[in-house]
């Protein structure tokens, strides 16, 4: 039998937290998920029309773009304007998600071996994303001190001779972490010295909790090349429809270079349907109303846990600018393994543990604010009591 690439991780046994899940949903009891990120499952109410827009006959047409119909970047260009962002549509391209963005930035801007700064603790997606397109993924840190900020001392340190773009997440995934004005200006500094590309991650920032003045999108300036994601996946509340899309700033002659070049990566694969981009300025004016939709049930939950988290001092919630999850540093009275395999097999609970995201050091759990509220509020009461329950043991 063939071996498998090199790019894949070596091991593909599930973790011990996969299994514990496993074994609980084959047992049939109840399982309270504070990990769920999927906005379909978790009791939101869709208008029933919402998907029509993907029956248009012109979709009937194949006119295949490399960057995209018109139409549906001229709409992408006007949700960044939306968010006080000018992205001409030229300097837009339409992708299948986020996650292929990235894949195809990378083949854009890296060679083999060549390496991108991707933040600490943030998603995990990103060492497979590089993986695979045999590109390495080098940690800078984010650091806490009355909310999560750039080192960006470890940001300069990380840079070498090999890297190609430095990668922001804004608001972050988990840390709800926004990019700051003054830390934008240092990366670009950094980024003009060493003619390097930020690329920045902006899927949810559309789900403000206690997002700061100083927050701003790596499209707000135009002294090196910046790439900015978005997708219907995070901004309509619409995963299963897959449509993605970047947009870029930066000196005119450098961003009409790169768009020229990334014109022939795109054409390779041609991957974005015709229906989603004929249907694209429909579902992202339709956005608006999930937005609330999801915003509101975000705004719930967290209220919920802080108000709950008051009445147990031994759990402290890191409090989120934005985004969909929320942390809790733990008393670390056992490994965030055991602790979270714990909470499966004795409460029924499913969080993340710290690890998951590649925090520094223990320990950490990691909530979802989007489950309904019935299962958000039981679940969080299970977690909250073990850890209190832990204290002294």
């Amino acid at each position: 039998m063939p071996s498998h690439s090199s790019r894949l991780p070596s091991n593909l046994t599930p973790s011990v937290v996969a299994e514990a899940v496993a074994a609980r949903r084959r047992s049939g009891a109840p399982l309270f998920d504070l990990t769920e990120s999927n906005p379909t499952r978790v009791g939101l109410a869709y208008p029933p029309d919402l998907l029509a827009p993907l029956a248009d006959p012109a979709a009937l047409v194949y006119d295949p773009q490399p960057l995209g119909l018109r139409t549906a970047r001229a709409a992408v260009s006007a949700d960044f304007e939306r968010r006080g962002i000018r992205v001409p549509d030229d300097r837009v391209a339409i992708t299948a998600s986020t996650s292929e963005a990235y894949a195809l930035l990378f083949k854009l801007l890296c060679g083999p071996g060549d390496q991108v700064l991707v933040p600490r603790p943030s998603y995990p997606l990103f060492e497979h994303l590089t993986a695979l397109e045999a590109v390495e993924a080098v940690p800078y840190d984010l650091e806490y001190h009355d909310g999560w900020r750039l080192d960006l001392d470890n940001v300069r340190a990380q840079v070498s001779s090999r890297t190609r773009a430095i990668l922001v997440v804004s608001p972050n995934n988990p840390t709800g972490s926004y990019l700051h004005q003054d830390d934008l200006a240092a990366l670009v500094g950094i980024a003009a010295a060493r003619d390097l590309a930020i690329i920045g991650d902006e899927v949810f920032w559309d789900y403000p909790l206690q997002r700061p003045d100083t927050a701003v999108s790596v499209l707000a300036q135009q002294d090196v090349v910046a790439v900015g994601l978005g997708g219907l996946s995070k901004s309509a509340g619409l995963p299963q429809v897959k449509l993605g899309w970047f947009g870029m700033s930066g000196p005119d002659a450098q961003v009409r270079a790169l768009l020229d070049a990334y014109e022939i990566v795109a054409d390779t694969y041609l991957s974005v349907s015709t229906p989603v981009q004929v249907a694209a300025p429909a579902l992202i004016e339709a956005g608006a109303g999930m937005r609330r939709a999801i915003q509101a049930r975000l705004d719930r939950n967290l209220t919920a846990l802080g108000s709950r988290i008051e009445w147990y001092p031994s759990v402290t919630l890191l409090p989120p600018e934005g985004g969909w999850s929320a942390v809790l540093q733990v008393p670390a009275y056992e490994s965030e393994e055991a602790m979270v395999v714990g909470l499966i097999e004795r409460e029924g609970v499913l969080v993340h543990p710290g690890y998951f995201f590649d925090f520094a050091r223990e320990a950490f759990l990691v909530v979802s604010l989007l489950p309904e509220a019935g299962v958000f509020d039981h679940g969080l009461a299970r977690v909250l009591a073990r850890m209190s329950g832990a204290v002294g043991r």
